[in-house]
């Protein structure tokens, strides 16, 4: 007669229901840190735009300064009336920036829904508080009023601030920098094409730019240590979570375009009874 061995002893740590629980501990733990990264990514690319930002700033508060301290020097009633316009129409400038600024850096939940395409676009222009004509850029934009995609507006905000934020980078002190942003629909696809003419990418480079801390910008400027890498590593992982898709072509011969792919989404027909 065989014996059959001894069953083995399994501990209560060793049992399914305790290695599912800790199983979702860990899984909620990744999540945090994920959530923690992501975040991370955010503030990185807003301190690459904080040059930029600190500039449009000064711009504002120094006539605030100026007209103010005139009006209190000559005690003149109509100049410290202008004063008092210019400050208004600046500081509510400054406001719309810092909101801008705020939501581009928010921690938010994911909300996909249908999203025209050229507000996102025009909201994006408008977050990086720039007027690209100063940076001897012309920026040129081709999307349908009436396009729509399936995609959390945010996040679509966000990739498109630091694509934008990146071409300008790129060509800034060149002095004739085109950049242009389209999108059309293809099939079920809505197709966005981001374009400008800076300095190409290196070959060996562009099958990997899309990983985190790879980088075509130098990794110091204006003598400071940069924490490269993180904005397009972040643009994949947001298009990726919209069903979306992000590539890049760059060469010698022309300009670079990063390539969006998104859901599309038809926009509500009226109901004609």
């Amino acid at each position: 007669m065989i014996r059959q061995p001894p069953s083995p002893i399994v501990s209560p740590a060793q049992t399914p229901t305790a290695i599912e629980e800790r199983f979702a501990e860990l899984t909620a733990q990744f999540d945090v840190l994920r959530a923690q990264v992501r975040q991370a990514q955010q503030l990185a690319t807003l301190g690459t735009a904080a040059a930029t930002l600190a500039h449009e700033v000064n711009n504002l508060l120094t006539p605030i300064r100026a007209y103010a301290e005139y009006a209190v020097d000559s005690n003149d009633t109509e100049l410290m009336k202008k004063a008092l316009k210019v400050t208004t129409k600046n500081v509510q400038i400054l406001i719309a920036m810092t909101a801008r600024m705020l939501e581009i850096s928010a921690a938010k939940a994911q909300r996909r829904e249908m999203t025209d395409v050229r507000r996102v676009v025009d909201d994006a222009v408008a977050s990086l508080c720039r007027d690209f004509s100063k940076d001897g850029i012309k920026l040129t934009i081709a999307v349908d009023e009436q396009l729509t995609a399936f995609v959390d507006p945010l996040q679509l905000q966000q990739v498109l601030f630091n694509l934008l934020l990146n071409a300008r980078e790129a060509m800034v002190g060149k002095h004739d920098g085109r950049l242009s942003v389209s999108a059309a629909r293809r099939d079920d696809r809505v197709i966005i094409e981001v374009r400008n003419t800076g300095d190409p990418i290196a070959p060996e480079l562009l099958p990997h730019l899309f990983e985190p801390f790879q980088s075509s910008k130098p990794s110091q400027r204006d003598g400071r240590q940069r924490c490269g890498g993180l904005g397009l590593a972040l643009c994949r992982d947001l298009i990726e979570e919209n069903g979306g898709s992000i590539e890049v072509t760059s060469g010698a011969a022309g300009p670079t375009t990063f390539t969006i792919s998104l859901p599309a989404t038809d926009r509500p027909q009226p109901n004609d009874g």
